[in-house]
């Protein structure tokens, strides 16, 4: 039996009612906050997701595991006020890629214990995503390997959901998990044909697997509608050109799954919900947003008190750890400068946790104490929020401008995503 949100979520898209669902992608937490406050306003579901690299048995890049990162959110529900029975907790790409350097039977046992991990905490919606090669792997990994060892990980989530009725997404995008690095062109839509033969090969993989009756809930596919971001481009979405694989979605008996749509245009957004790609997923473009609104109090701070540190102690910081952004930015020293901090990829996010980041932000926000923000000056480096300031439905201080800058994101998505709110140009 498939999960009832999901179930009506096909059931409607199959009769011509399409909506869809946001899949916050991030461990930042007042993107976090954000995401529930506006929930709680909204009345509707809000699904928050952990990705493999961010968050696993061994901590992730977050240092956080499943049952940690399920806290850390149910924490924030309570502070919002957001009802917890509302909120779904997914895995994102869960799968041997953060172990894809060791031999593929030793990935795949870490790739278990993860899944058990995130199956245990609670997490319900699990992307299972084997596609990866690992170091004695063939290449290019066959479909059928790939299906084997995600069904043999649904398996093991299925043994460890503690009776929970587990939603599963499959497939992957092109190109792999993290995105695209550099300047991306027009990229090729998943042939109908692709996203048919991945769906017969897991579905045969899980009954080899004993386990055929859980593929029925096998609710996405993750696919490749033609939508991407570089360092400083995005590809925006072409309706046409995804004509054909969207008309192929209702035989397969689910919705598709969208990665990468960060940056999009409403109208591209609302498209993509219309055309079948139902789950939205969002990630860089929150916390570049936050970046924004950050910088931007830096610069209302040297213009009221004569000080900015902000950003050229977040320079200082990326330069004396660049591990997280040496191997993804290229060019002169200038550009590999300009992608540090503003590059689409957003790869600064990686830095916000850090205690020095967190120093930074404690002494940007105590400068202003309880003093009003000018109006103008919000309008001057704040814009994205400034309607709101301006109507007097956000009050200007520090915090609630920071939210209302991602929500400001949220609110494009929310409008796609409900068919009540969507309208042809947005």
């Amino acid at each position: 039996m498939r999960d009832p949100f999901f179930a009506q979520l096909i059931a409607d898209h199959d009769a011509g009612a399409p909506r869809g669902l946001v899949s916050v992608c991030s461990a930042h937490p007042l993107v976090i906050e954000a995401a529930l406050s506006y929930g709680r306003q909204s009345d509707g579901p809000v699904l928050i997701e952990a990705t493999c690299n961010q968050v696993n048995q061994d901590g992730g890049y977050t240092g956080m595991t499943p049952a940690d990162f399920r806290d850390f959110v149910l924490a924030i529900a309570e502070q919002t006020g957001f009802d917890s029975k509302k909120l779904i907790l997914g895995g994102d790409h869960l799968g041997p890629n953060p172990w894809r350097d060791l031999p593929a039977h030793q990935a795949m046992e870490k790739a278990q214990a993860m899944i058990a991990a995130y199956a245990e905490a609670g997490f319900s919606k699990i992307h299972l995503d084997a596609s990866m090669e690992c170091a004695d792997d063939a290449s290019p990994l066959p479909g059928p390997t790939i299906a084997a060892r995600a069904a043999a990980l649904a398996a093991t989530a299925e043994r460890h959901g503690n009776g929970q009725i587990l939603s599963y997404v499959i497939g992957t995008e092109v190109p792999v998990p993290g995105g695209a690095t550099g300047h991306v062109a027009d990229l090729e839509v998943t042939a109908p044909t692709d996203a048919a033969q991945t769906v017969a090969e897991h579905r045969e993989a899980f009954a080899q697997a004993g386990i055929g009756e859980v593929f029925e809930r096998v609710v996405g596919l993750v696919v490749q509608p033609g939508v991407e971001f570089g360092h400083e481009n995005v590809v925006l979405y072409d309706r046409e050109a995804a004509r054909d694989l969207s008309a192929a979605r209702k035989p397969l008996g689910m919705v598709f799954e969208a990665h990468s749509t960060d940056y999009q245009t409403c109208e591209g957004l609302a498209g993509l919900v219309e055309d079948g790609f139902a789950i939205l997923k969002v990630g860089p473009w929150l916390t570049f947003a936050l970046r924004e609104a950050l910088y931007g109090l830096d610069l209302i701070a040297q213009e009221m008190f004569g000080q900015s540190s902000l950003r050229s102690g977040m320079e200082a910081l990326m330069n004396s750890e660049p591990s997280h952004w040496q191997r993804y930015y290229h060019g002169d020293a200038t550009a590999q400068r300009i992608q540090r901090h503003y590059s689409y990829s957003d790869r600064i996010r990686y830095y916000w946790a850090k205690p020095e980041a967190q120093q930074l932000l404690d002494e940007l926000l105590a400068r202003f104490g309880e003093q009003p923000i000018p109006e103008t000056l919000i309008s001057q480096y704040l814009s994205p929020v400034w309607p709101a300031v301006a109507a007097g439905k956000v009050p200007t201080s520090r915090r609630e401008l920071l939210l209302h800058a991602v929500k400001v994101v949220l609110m494009k998505y929310a409008s796609a995503v409900r068919a009540d709110t969507r309208t042809a140009a947005l």
